[in-house]
Protein backbone atom coordinates (compact mmCIF):
# COMPACT_ATOMS: atom_id res chain seq x y z
CA UNK A 1 0.00 0.00 0.00
CA UNK A 2 1.25 3.15 -1.16
CA UNK A 3 0.95 6.92 0.71
CA UNK A 4 1.71 10.08 -1.72
CA UNK A 5 3.31 12.62 0.87
CA UNK A 6 2.89 15.64 -1.15
CA UNK A 7 6.25 17.67 0.19
CA UNK A 8 9.14 16.46 -2.67
CA UNK A 9 11.75 14.48 -1.63
CA UNK A 10 13.96 18.02 -2.77
CA UNK A 11 12.45 21.56 -3.06
CA UNK A 12 12.08 22.35 -7.11
CA UNK A 13 12.87 25.99 -7.70
CA UNK A 14 12.94 27.43 -11.35
CA UNK A 15 14.14 30.84 -11.75
CA UNK A 16 12.25 31.37 -15.31
CA UNK A 17 10.83 29.05 -17.95
CA UNK A 18 12.59 26.96 -20.53
CA UNK A 19 10.97 25.02 -22.54
CA UNK A 20 13.70 23.75 -24.90
CA UNK A 21 15.71 22.78 -21.15
CA UNK A 22 12.26 21.22 -19.92
CA UNK A 23 12.66 18.84 -23.72
CA UNK A 24 16.04 17.63 -22.59
CA UNK A 25 15.32 17.34 -18.64
CA UNK A 26 12.41 14.08 -20.27
CA UNK A 27 15.45 11.95 -20.76
CA UNK A 28 15.87 11.27 -17.10
CA UNK A 29 11.25 11.48 -16.86
CA UNK A 30 10.74 9.27 -19.75
CA UNK A 31 14.35 7.79 -21.17
CA UNK A 32 15.76 4.25 -21.38
CA UNK A 33 17.87 5.92 -18.10
CA UNK A 34 15.05 7.67 -16.52
CA UNK A 35 13.65 7.51 -13.21
CA UNK A 36 10.42 5.52 -14.23
CA UNK A 37 12.76 3.08 -15.97
CA UNK A 38 14.74 2.52 -12.99
CA UNK A 39 11.53 2.53 -10.29
CA UNK A 40 9.75 -0.33 -12.94
CA UNK A 41 13.20 -2.10 -12.85
CA UNK A 42 13.66 -2.46 -9.52
CA UNK A 43 9.86 -2.85 -8.34
CA UNK A 44 9.54 -6.02 -11.06
CA UNK A 45 13.06 -7.63 -9.60
CA UNK A 46 11.78 -6.93 -6.02
CA UNK A 47 9.15 -8.32 -6.04
CA UNK A 48 10.45 -11.66 -7.49
CA UNK A 49 13.35 -11.81 -4.94
CA UNK A 50 13.62 -14.72 -2.66
CA UNK A 51 16.27 -12.55 -0.35
CA UNK A 52 14.30 -10.92 2.09
CA UNK A 53 17.59 -8.31 2.46
CA UNK A 54 17.79 -7.51 -1.46
CA UNK A 55 14.07 -7.63 -1.37
CA UNK A 56 13.76 -4.91 1.08
CA UNK A 57 16.59 -2.76 -0.72
CA UNK A 58 14.67 -3.46 -3.99
CA UNK A 59 11.26 -2.17 -3.16
CA UNK A 60 12.91 1.07 -1.13
CA UNK A 61 14.85 2.16 -3.92
CA UNK A 62 12.10 1.42 -6.58
CA UNK A 63 9.86 3.80 -4.02
CA UNK A 64 12.66 6.67 -3.69
CA UNK A 65 13.18 6.38 -7.30
CA UNK A 66 9.31 7.17 -8.08
CA UNK A 67 9.56 9.95 -5.80
CA UNK A 68 12.75 11.11 -8.27
CA UNK A 69 10.51 10.78 -11.09
CA UNK A 70 8.14 13.58 -9.19
CA UNK A 71 11.28 16.10 -8.55
CA UNK A 72 11.86 16.10 -12.36
CA UNK A 73 8.42 15.56 -13.67
CA UNK A 74 8.07 18.53 -11.24
CA UNK A 75 10.76 20.58 -13.09
CA UNK A 76 9.77 20.45 -16.49
CA UNK A 77 6.42 21.26 -15.72
CA UNK A 78 7.91 24.72 -14.24
CA UNK A 79 10.46 24.72 -17.15
CA UNK A 80 6.95 24.51 -19.44
CA UNK A 81 4.49 26.43 -17.23
CA UNK A 82 5.01 29.82 -19.21
CA UNK A 83 4.68 28.53 -22.60
CA UNK A 84 1.68 26.61 -20.90
CA UNK A 85 -0.56 29.60 -20.03
CA UNK A 86 0.53 31.95 -23.50
CA UNK A 87 -0.72 28.42 -25.34
CA UNK A 88 -3.97 27.98 -23.83
CA UNK A 89 -4.39 31.70 -23.60
CA UNK A 90 -3.50 32.57 -26.96
CA UNK A 91 -1.38 35.63 -24.86
CA UNK A 92 0.76 36.16 -27.63
CA UNK A 93 1.29 37.06 -31.11
CA UNK A 94 1.11 34.41 -33.59
CA UNK A 95 5.56 34.77 -34.57
CA UNK A 96 6.77 35.19 -30.86
CA UNK A 97 4.26 32.18 -29.54
CA UNK A 98 5.86 29.89 -32.38
CA UNK A 99 9.51 30.94 -31.46
CA UNK A 100 9.24 30.66 -28.16
CA UNK A 101 7.25 26.88 -28.48
CA UNK A 102 10.36 25.70 -31.21
CA UNK A 103 13.19 27.24 -29.42
CA UNK A 104 14.92 23.60 -29.20
CA UNK A 105 14.23 19.93 -28.41
CA UNK A 106 11.10 18.64 -29.03
CA UNK A 107 9.42 21.40 -27.16
CA UNK A 108 6.56 22.42 -29.58
CA UNK A 109 5.28 18.79 -29.63
CA UNK A 110 5.76 18.90 -25.63
CA UNK A 111 3.48 22.14 -25.59
CA UNK A 112 1.26 21.16 -28.70
CA UNK A 113 0.95 17.45 -27.96
CA UNK A 114 1.22 17.18 -23.92
CA UNK A 115 0.09 20.72 -23.02
CA UNK A 116 3.03 21.73 -21.46
CA UNK A 117 3.08 18.25 -18.42
CA UNK A 118 6.37 16.54 -18.21
CA UNK A 119 5.22 13.44 -20.89
CA UNK A 120 6.74 9.69 -20.50
CA UNK A 121 9.02 10.57 -23.45
CA UNK A 122 13.21 10.90 -23.56
CA UNK A 123 14.12 14.13 -24.90
CA UNK A 124 13.43 13.15 -28.42
CA UNK A 125 9.81 12.60 -27.84
CA UNK A 126 10.10 8.66 -27.77
CA UNK A 127 7.44 7.27 -25.67
CA UNK A 128 8.57 5.32 -22.77
CA UNK A 129 8.76 1.18 -23.42
CA UNK A 130 8.75 -0.95 -21.02
CA UNK A 131 11.44 -2.90 -23.09
CA UNK A 132 14.08 -0.46 -20.90
CA UNK A 133 13.63 -3.21 -18.39
CA UNK A 134 16.23 -5.25 -18.70
CA UNK A 135 15.96 -7.75 -15.87
CA UNK A 136 16.37 -11.28 -16.08
CA UNK A 137 15.62 -13.20 -12.67
CA UNK A 138 19.12 -13.75 -11.30
CA UNK A 139 20.08 -11.28 -8.25
CA UNK A 140 23.98 -11.63 -9.91
CA UNK A 141 23.30 -10.89 -13.20
CA UNK A 142 20.12 -7.88 -12.51
CA UNK A 143 22.12 -6.66 -9.25
CA UNK A 144 25.15 -5.82 -12.42
CA UNK A 145 22.76 -4.36 -14.70
CA UNK A 146 21.10 -2.23 -11.91
CA UNK A 147 24.84 -0.72 -10.75
CA UNK A 148 25.60 -0.20 -15.18
CA UNK A 149 21.82 1.56 -14.77
CA UNK A 150 22.66 3.72 -11.98
CA UNK A 151 26.12 4.73 -13.50
CA UNK A 152 24.31 5.90 -16.88
CA UNK A 153 21.84 7.89 -15.12
CA UNK A 154 24.46 9.87 -12.96
CA UNK A 155 26.69 10.35 -16.63
CA UNK A 156 23.18 11.89 -18.20
CA UNK A 157 22.25 14.54 -15.15
CA UNK A 158 26.09 15.42 -14.96
CA UNK A 159 25.24 16.39 -18.97
CA UNK A 160 21.88 17.67 -17.70
CA UNK A 161 23.83 19.91 -14.81
CA UNK A 162 26.37 21.22 -17.38
CA UNK A 163 23.68 22.85 -20.02
CA UNK A 164 21.74 24.78 -17.44
CA UNK A 165 22.62 27.75 -15.72
CA UNK A 166 19.88 28.38 -13.53
CA UNK A 167 21.03 27.86 -9.49
CA UNK A 168 18.27 25.96 -8.62
CA UNK A 169 17.89 23.28 -11.11
CA UNK A 170 21.58 22.56 -10.65
CA UNK A 171 21.24 21.94 -7.25
CA UNK A 172 18.07 20.00 -7.40
CA UNK A 173 20.07 18.00 -10.29
CA UNK A 174 22.98 17.33 -8.35
CA UNK A 175 20.86 15.75 -5.56
CA UNK A 176 19.43 13.23 -8.21
CA UNK A 177 22.79 12.66 -9.50
CA UNK A 178 24.48 12.30 -6.02
CA UNK A 179 21.38 9.48 -5.17
CA UNK A 180 22.19 7.51 -8.18
CA UNK A 181 25.95 7.31 -6.60
CA UNK A 182 24.39 6.27 -3.03
CA UNK A 183 22.23 3.34 -5.23
CA UNK A 184 24.97 2.06 -6.97
CA UNK A 185 26.86 1.86 -3.91
CA UNK A 186 24.03 -0.25 -2.15
CA UNK A 187 23.78 -2.46 -5.36
CA UNK A 188 27.55 -2.97 -5.11
CA UNK A 189 27.12 -4.09 -1.00
CA UNK A 190 24.43 -6.23 -2.45
CA UNK A 191 25.88 -8.39 -4.71
CA UNK A 192 29.09 -8.69 -3.13
CA UNK A 193 27.30 -9.64 -0.22
CA UNK A 194 26.40 -13.31 -2.27
CA UNK A 195 29.53 -15.34 -1.65
CA UNK A 196 29.47 -16.95 -5.50
CA UNK A 197 28.92 -13.91 -7.09
CA UNK A 198 30.97 -14.52 -10.57
CA UNK A 199 29.62 -15.90 -13.42
CA UNK A 200 25.89 -15.25 -13.12
CA UNK A 201 23.85 -17.31 -12.87
CA UNK A 202 24.41 -21.80 -11.64
CA UNK A 203 26.49 -22.66 -14.24
CA UNK A 204 30.36 -22.59 -13.71
CA UNK A 205 32.30 -21.72 -17.62
CA UNK A 206 33.54 -24.30 -19.14
CA UNK A 207 37.25 -25.04 -19.08
CA UNK A 208 39.76 -23.87 -20.66
CA UNK A 209 37.19 -21.14 -22.98
CA UNK A 210 36.68 -19.15 -19.29
CA UNK A 211 39.88 -17.95 -19.49
CA UNK A 212 40.77 -17.67 -23.01
CA UNK A 213 41.49 -14.34 -24.74
CA UNK A 214 40.79 -14.39 -28.17
CA UNK A 215 43.25 -11.87 -30.15
CA UNK A 216 40.97 -11.44 -32.79
CA UNK A 217 42.44 -8.16 -34.28
CA UNK A 218 45.62 -8.02 -36.47
CA UNK A 219 48.17 -4.98 -37.42
CA UNK A 220 49.47 -2.43 -35.13
CA UNK A 221 47.70 -1.74 -31.48
CA UNK A 222 47.45 -4.77 -29.95
CA UNK A 223 47.83 -3.89 -26.17
CA UNK A 224 48.68 -6.00 -22.77
CA UNK A 225 46.82 -5.73 -19.33
CA UNK A 226 45.36 -7.46 -16.52
CA UNK A 227 42.60 -7.97 -19.42
CA UNK A 228 44.22 -10.08 -21.21
CA UNK A 229 47.31 -11.66 -20.33
CA UNK A 230 48.82 -13.16 -16.88
CA UNK A 231 48.35 -16.59 -15.02
CA UNK A 232 45.20 -16.90 -15.04
CA UNK A 233 44.77 -16.04 -19.09
CA UNK A 234 45.42 -18.15 -22.31
CA UNK A 235 45.83 -15.60 -25.49
CA UNK A 236 45.46 -17.31 -28.84
CA UNK A 237 47.97 -15.92 -31.46
CA UNK A 238 47.15 -15.20 -35.37
CA UNK A 239 47.88 -18.48 -36.11
CA UNK A 240 45.42 -20.33 -33.55
CA UNK A 241 42.49 -18.37 -36.05
CA UNK A 242 43.09 -21.27 -38.26
CA UNK A 243 41.31 -24.01 -36.57
CA UNK A 244 38.48 -24.12 -34.47
CA UNK A 245 38.89 -23.61 -30.19
CA UNK A 246 36.91 -27.10 -29.57
CA UNK A 247 39.93 -29.09 -32.13
CA UNK A 248 37.60 -30.08 -34.73
CA UNK A 249 37.35 -29.75 -38.36
CA UNK A 250 34.81 -26.35 -37.67
CA UNK A 251 31.99 -27.31 -39.83
CA UNK A 252 28.34 -27.54 -39.39
CA UNK A 253 26.66 -31.20 -39.16
CA UNK A 254 23.81 -32.59 -38.57
CA UNK A 255 22.21 -36.62 -38.41
CA UNK A 256 19.30 -36.63 -40.45
CA UNK A 257 17.15 -39.68 -41.24
CA UNK A 258 17.53 -41.55 -44.38
CA UNK A 259 14.49 -40.16 -46.51
CA UNK A 260 15.05 -36.36 -45.43
CA UNK A 261 18.96 -36.96 -46.51
CA UNK A 262 17.55 -38.49 -49.74
CA UNK A 263 15.09 -34.72 -50.81
CA UNK A 264 18.39 -32.55 -49.66
CA UNK A 265 20.11 -34.35 -51.76
CA UNK A 266 17.89 -34.15 -54.41
CA UNK A 267 17.46 -30.26 -53.91
CA UNK A 268 21.23 -30.05 -53.89
CA UNK A 269 21.54 -31.89 -57.09
CA UNK A 270 18.47 -29.44 -58.73
CA UNK A 271 19.75 -26.41 -57.46
CA UNK A 272 23.61 -27.00 -58.05
CA UNK A 273 25.34 -24.07 -59.63
CA UNK A 274 27.40 -24.63 -63.01
CA UNK A 275 30.95 -23.06 -62.46
CA UNK A 276 31.70 -23.39 -66.03
CA UNK A 277 28.89 -21.51 -67.16
CA UNK A 278 29.05 -17.39 -67.73
CA UNK A 279 25.34 -16.44 -68.94
CA UNK A 280 24.49 -13.04 -69.82
CA UNK A 281 22.81 -11.31 -67.33
CA UNK A 282 20.41 -8.17 -67.18
CA UNK A 283 23.12 -6.30 -65.19
CA UNK A 284 25.09 -7.75 -68.51
CA UNK A 285 22.95 -5.88 -70.43
CA UNK A 286 22.23 -2.57 -68.10
CA UNK A 287 26.28 -2.12 -68.79
CA UNK A 288 26.16 -2.07 -72.60
CA UNK A 289 27.89 -5.55 -73.11
CA UNK A 290 28.48 -6.38 -76.76
CA UNK A 291 26.46 -9.27 -77.96
CA UNK A 292 28.14 -11.77 -80.38
CA UNK A 293 26.17 -12.68 -83.34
Amino acid sequence: MFSHNKRLQYTVRVAEPNPALASLLLEQFGGPDGELAAAMRYFTQGLAEEDPGRKDLLLDIATEELSHLEVIGSIVAMLNKGAKGDLAEAALEEAELYKSLTAGGNSHTQSILYGGGPALTNSSGVPWTAAYIDSRGDPTCDLRSNIAAESRAKIIYERLIAITDDPGIKDALGFLMTREIAHQKSFEKALYSIADNFPPGRLAGVAPYDSLYVNASTGPGDTQGPWNSGPEWETTDESDMTRSADGGEGTAEVKLPADQMKTVEAMMLRTASDPNSDPLTGADLGAGAVIDD
